[in-house]
């Protein structure tokens, strides 16, 4: 029990080799990852790298368990908030500035939303997206003192469960436990050993929609409420929920994923003055269920909303594009109909329109003043079923999923789940005592 591989140098991967570390474990921790480390890693490429997609771009924690995937499902209510806790105190751990890091509690849904959506009420963590990449860096450089070893830029092309190899672009690594977090970029990998191994899985819905920008002076009466708001409505005898995630205000910017070789959009929000714009932006993310095969079903649809390489740019105002932190405009094709998302998704966006007129109604000086990035979507393959004690495959105990592999859809939660995972293993000190020394639980 000496080889820890962990695939993936996401939230999930990084949390989980921290909680190792700090626990004086003595055997040896190797991170594969497509991207580079925090010191020559692009702001722009949000996708690969340390701290993955999330804790690269984002920063804003949230800090409830209904939130960004299933983790009391495994864990029960307590145990996750304790473990909500520890990621949390990692990113205040490497921030140059921890008195930064606020909390956002509202607890009053207005009446002025209602009949229109409902409005989820939780707490956020915000660390400052504008510190992000110091606290990448730091938390980078800890790990290395403390013998963790990274393998960049390097595509894992193979796993095999039974002889415990991981194989990659140029070499291979054994290992004695293996913590599988790809993130987004390596959906589709896992995916692929899943229907190799014929793995057990939970089928997962569709979520797609749409990355919708005004002017925040539209929605400051919401934001003054809830600085992260969640609207959300619900059809349940159509199979079908909608919701805005990932709210972004003041320094608010739209980014282009790249995955699978498409493009798709998510947001983010600087924290220093001198990036203000006043807008915001956020997504409208639609559940679909009981869709078949909704992995392909998601891919196809999203390649229906690309030109030339990139994504589309609607708005009925005729707003231009908007440009991101670094100057550029937002990479995106602009139409002039909303009719390529019905050609995308069918009917289901008349769903996602009439959001958007309810978005109309609740905020009149918003009217026409909006654009939309298409699409917005998170990836979600069918989920292995996994031992709760440690979210070890049920077929193979030593192999572990964790954040989007694990249908993780936020940085709380995937870390959460990468902790849960190192703590299973330290305690097989109980077992093999010189698995690690000096533990204390």
């Amino acid at each position: 029990m000496n080889n820890v591989v962990i695939v993936g140098a996401g939230v999930a991967g990084v949390n989980a080799a921290t909680k190792l570390v700090d626990n004086n474990f003595k055997g040896k921790i190797t991170i594969i990852d497509m991207g580079l480390d925090p010191y020559r890693r692009p702001a722009a490429d949000v996708m690969r790298g340390f701290l993955g997609a999330g804790g690269w771009s984002d920063g804003k924690l949230t800090y409830h368990t209904s939130i960004g995937g299933q983790l009391s499902k495994y864990t029960g209510d307590e145990k996750a908030m304790e473990l909500f806790d520890q990621v949390i105190n990692n990113f205040k751990r490497f921030h140059p500035n921890p008195d930064e890091v606020q909390c956002s509690d509202p607890q009053e849904e207005p009446d002025f939303i209602k009949p229109y959506f409902g409005l989820r009420l939780f707490p956020v963590w915000h660390v400052g997206t504008d510190y992000l990449h110091e606290i990448g860096k730091n938390w980078h450089d800890y790990l290395v003192e403390k013998g963790v070893e990274f393998i960049w830029e390097t595509r894992v092309t193979d796993i095999d469960f039974d002889k415990n190899i991981v194989m990659y672009d140029g070499g291979w690594e054994d290992y004695d436990e293996l913590i599988f977090g790809v993130g987004k970029s390596g959906i589709d990998f896992g995916k692929q050993l899943a229907e190799e191994y014929e793995l057990p899985t939970e089928p997962k819905s569709v979520q797609i929609g749409v990355r919708f920008e005004a002017p925040q002076e539209h929605f400051q009466k919401l934001i003054d409420i809830s600085y992260d708001f969640k609207l959300y409505q619900k059809f349940e005898e159509k199979g079908v929920s909608l919701r805005s995630f990932c709210t972004n205000n003041n320094a608010a910017y739209v980014a282009a994923e790249h995955t699978y070789g498409d493009v798709s959009y998510n947001g983010h929000a600087k924290k220093d003055k001198k990036y203000e714009n006043g807008m915001t932006n956020f997504g409208i993310l639609m559940e679909i269920r009981n869709i078949d095969k909704p992995f392909d079903w998601s891919r196809k649809a999203v390649d229906k909303l690309q030109h030339e390489g990139v994504g589309l740019f609607y708005s009925p105002s005729h707003r231009v594009p908007s440009k991101t932190s670094e100057g550029d405009y937002v990479e995106c094709h602009v139409v002039n109909s909303i009719d390529v998302l019905y050609d995308a998704i069918g009917e289901y966006a008349l769903h996602i329109e009439d959001f958007i007129m309810d978005l109309e109604t609740v905020f009149p000086t918003l009217g026409k003043d909006w654009g939309i990035y298409m699409p917005e979507v998170k990836y979600l393959s069918p989920e292995p079923l996994v031992n709760y004690e440690d979210l070890s495959l049920t077929r193979f105990p030593n192999v572990h999923f964790v954040g989007d592999a694990l249908s993780a859809r936020g940085i709380t939660v995937s870390g959460a789940q990468g902790t849960y995972v190192a703590e299973a293993l330290l305690k097989i000190k109980e077992e093999y005592p010189d698995f690690i020394e000096n533990t204390e639980f």
